[in-house]
């Protein structure tokens, strides 16, 4: 299975969405709560452009985006080949 990478906040309803969906395909995730810890914000600005809304996912190292992009890789079908495609 593909390596999930899922940068959060406390308390972020969009993150707990994200995590749901994730959790429904059976998928491990590593988590980095970026509430207080200021490197790895700084790391996920660095790795998603810019972007500074959580979740920023990621599937084996590619940016997926935050929890909306997730939900539309889902209704279109590709978020399975993206949790199959191996690391």
């Amino acid at each position: 299975m593909a390596k999930v990478e899922i940068y959060t906040k406390f308390l972020c309803g969009f993150c707990v969405r994200a995590k749901h969906l994730l959790a429904s395909k059976g998928v491990e995730i590593e988590e980095f709560d970026i509430t207080m810890d200021a490197e790895k914000r700084a790391e996920m600005l660095e790795r998603a452009h810019g972007r500074i809304t959580v979740p920023q996912i990621f599937i084996n190292g590619r940016h997926v985006g935050g929890s909306d992009d997730l939900v539309a890789l889902e209704a279109t079908g590709q978020l399975d080949e993206w949790l199959n495609t191996q690391s």
